[in-house]
């Protein structure tokens, strides 16, 4: 894997770079949709290529349990298995493992956790977790990490590090030579000292990419932003930064602003099939009585097939019919109005104009939580 930092912002820490990997280029800063089971849920590969997809990220902990990494190995890697030729990354289950606590059991060896499926019980070590990914074919994986919950204290937050730390070192150790790349991830809650200590630690132990993680799990958006802001500017500029699991259209321009190159989300997707469409004047929920007769496109400024095609009107008679196809249409629509967004940030650290875009864009978009006054 090789990145390439194209430019920087003068007034901001927003950066423009190049991810070159085995299935091809990204774009940064760059969105992943979440394609947690081999599958973006309700979109084909075809459909994720033509709205400009590079990088969709798979899940180690789902794929482990179902239908098993060796199954997935003989078949080929997860590329021939799900059909997608682009690059893949994959996380290492440590935050599936945190949002089931009362499933599982934290030691210095691993996590010993039951399987949500049917009760089994399981152990996933940091050198467990390089063996499944490495079996998938990723082309970008992460170590095993304790995400902490928020709020925490001060002693379980330093607790937390030094064993994501450790972790991260036999996760090194336990994959030499560099093939597929392999990040480290900086925890630490909100604690700005931490985030420091953790992200030197990374950088003495040596990878090719670096996330933050732990954010969006509780924390103010302030603190979110403020974290991010104080953590990125410690990284290798020449390696890119990955913010995990974040967020709203809102959080993505703050992050790029503050340094960040890539995220994940299953917002555009979850909230797509749960009928909560983003658009330019906020979001809106497609089942309202109020849009039964609505002739207007979901989104009047979207180009994306869903709004050339569609109404409201037909979108809430999908949902509320329970028909597939509206869950396919409204995920089709978040997904686009994403990738539109990230495709603006980009242009506009080309042309020296991010701080302008990034002040145009927070004065006018409706807040990401807020539904449309009509809605």
């Amino acid at each position: 894997m090789i990145f390439e930092l194209l430019k920087t912002n003068s007034t901001t820490g927003a950066r423009r770079g190049r991810l070159t990997t085995p299935h091809g280029s990204v774009e940064t800063p760059a969105f992943m949709p979440c394609g947690t089971q081999a599958t973006v849920k309700a979109l084909t590969p075809h459909e994720l290529d033509a709205e400009g997809v590079e990088l969709v990220l798979c899940n180690t902990y789902h794929l482990y349990l179902r239908p098993g990494h060796r199954l997935i190995e003989e078949l080929g890697g997860l590329h021939r298995f799900m059909g997608w030729p682009r690059a893949i990354l994959t996380d290492s289950g440590g935050y599936q493992v945190y949002s089931m606590a009362s499933l599982r059991r934290v030691s210095e060896e691993g996590v010993t956790f039951q399987s949500h499926l049917d009760g089994s019980r399981h152990f996933l070590s940091p050198e467990l977790a390089i063996e499944i990914q490495k079996a998938l074919g990723a082309d970008i994986i992460m170590p095993l990490d304790e995400c902490a919950p928020y709020p925490s204290s001060d002693g379980y937050l330093e607790r937390s590090l030094d064993l994501t730390l450790r972790w991260a070192e036999r996760s090194r150790a336990a994959h030499t030579d560099g093939e597929p790349a392999l990040f480290g991830i900086v925890q630490g809650g909100t604690d700005k000292r931490l985030r420091e200590q953790g992200a030197e630690r990374l950088q003495e132990i040596g990878f090719e990419g670096y996330a933050l993680g732990g954010l969006s799990v509780g924390e103010s958006k302030e603190s979110m932003y403020e974290t991010i802001g104080h953590t990125a500017p410690l990284l290798p500029p020449d390696r890119p930064r990955y913010v995990m699991g974040v967020g709203t259209p809102e959080d993505l321009v703050e992050a790029v602003a503050r340094g960040a190159d890539m995220f994940d989300c299953v917002m555009p997707t979850r909230h797509g099939r749960t009928g909560s469409l983003f658009t330019s004047e906020g979001r809106i929920n497609i089942k309202g009585a109020q849009y039964a007769r609505d002739e207007r496109p979901p989104d009047p400024a979207c180009d994306c097939y869903t709004c050339r095609h569609f109404s409201r009107a037909y979108l809430r008679h999908l949902f509320v019919a329970d028909e597939i196809l509206g869950l396919r249409l409204n995920t089709l629509h978040n997904l686009h109005l994403y990738l539109a967004l990230m495709r603006q940030i980009r242009r506009a650290i080309e042309e020296g104009t991010f701080a302008e875009f990034r002040a145009g864009f927070l004065a006018t978009a409706p807040a990401s939580g807020r539904d449309h006054a009509a809605a």
